[in-house]
């Protein structure tokens, strides 16, 4: 099997883009820096970020540290893109937004997987003949010790952005990721070994996503702090978000895609034929008095599955009391009052700060 054989299985399979890269990590240059940003403070309190191997380095600044055996990391990626507005288009204020990729109800780990077994199951026949024996391959979908787009990048899927997106000429960065990490030599795909086949990085001189950045999470070209980051506090984040970056949160309540709405590779992206992914239109710009109703038990049961699940109630109802207060708009006040006074001291604490945001209780 040769790469344009992996392609065209990986097409069948519905992946947009596929490629492989060499599992080494001594000449790519991100995986060396990987170890200087956690230290920096820029993973924030994302701990599986800062989980270690045996020697004590960090898993993710080198995959063969967790995976001896591995050789080899097929990438393939999906779009996701929808027809829906985007976070930079006008909308009522009394709408909060939730990022483009959570806006289907499906959990979109579980489409990728689905589509990469297949493709891994034709790679795993078609070299145990060819080898006599047994490969070992691990998939992954944002689970893994793999840094996906450095991998992405040196499979020569696109390049990674000033905002550290990976991004595709014609599919933008509206794409999920997914990878394969085999024990087979890039060799035996026809690539020779210490070949990369890089996309051409077409940023040039654009800063449109680090000036539109409104918590200034890019502190330089392809750097991104993320304990800065939007969605790094509507998402990742557990308990109290500084109040001096609440106002910049906006009406942000699941994710941030500000830096890619802005992007102009992004004008054109496609939109994708994949009903997994079709929105759903209660998530699109929905009404923050509508989500402020939804209890523990609707919570659960409504976003089972789906991204939005990871932020948990709690942080859902914090992000949702943050919005209110940042949208000017005095109706939400009854509701804010009541949120003040829950049982969840951190709903009650950002409720608080609300209020006080639109000129009331004290």
């Amino acid at each position: 099997m040769d790469l344009l054989a992996l392609q065209s299985i990986g097409k069948k399979a519905g992946f947009d883009r596929i490629g492989i890269a060499p599992a080494w990590a001594s000449e790519m240059e991100e995986l060396g820096h990987f170890a200087a940003w956690v230290e920096a403070g820029f993973a924030g309190e994302m701990q599986y970020l800062k989980r270690r191997a045996e020697d004590g380095e960090y898993q993710r600044s080198s995959l063969v540290r967790a995976l001896p055996w591995a050789k080899s990391v097929v990438v393939a990626a999906m779009n996701y893109n929808s027809a829906a507005p985007r976070s930079t288009e006008a909308a009522s204020a009394d709408c909060g937004w939730i990022s483009r990729y959570a806006h289907s109800p499906r959990d979109y780990h579980e489409t990728v997987l689905d589509r990469l077994k297949k493709v891994e199951a034709t790679i795993a026949d078609d070299f145990h003949e060819a080898e006599g024996g047994p490969i070992k391959t691990r998939v992954y979908v944002d689970t893994g010790p793999v840094l996906e787009r450095v991998y992405a990048k040196y499979a020569g899927i696109g390049w990674i952005g000033k905002n550290t997106c990976l991004i595709d000429q014609k599919l933008g960065s509206w794409f999920f990721l997914g990878v394969i990490v085999t024990s087979i030599d890039v060799s035996h795909f026809g690539i020779a070994p210490r070949q990369t086949q890089l996309a051409p990085d077409r940023c040039g001189s654009c800063t449109r996503c680090i000036d539109a950045c409104p918590t200034k999470a890019i502190v330089a070209p392809r750097q991104l702090d993320a304990s800065r980051c939007i969605s790094y506090f509507t998402i990742e984040k557990r308990g109290t978000i500084p109040e001096k970056m609440r106002t910049e949160i906006g009406r942000h309540v699941f994710g941030c895609d500000i830096c890619q709405d802005v992007c102009p590779w992004n004008r054109k992206a496609p939109v994708n034929a994949n009903d997994d992914f079709a929105p759903d239109p209660m998530l699109v710009n929905p009404e923050l008095s509508e989500l402020a109703k939804i209890s523990a038990e609707e919570f659960r049961r409504r976003f089972r599955g789906s991204p939005i699940s990871r932020a948990k109630h709690s942080g859902f109802l914090r992000n949702v009391a943050i919005a209110m207060g940042n949208s000017g708009e005095q109706k939400f006040m009854p509701q804010l009052r009541e949120m003040s006074v829950s049982d969840d001291s951190v709903v009650a604490e950002h409720a608080q700060w609300s209020l006080e945001r639109l000129g009331g209780d004290s």
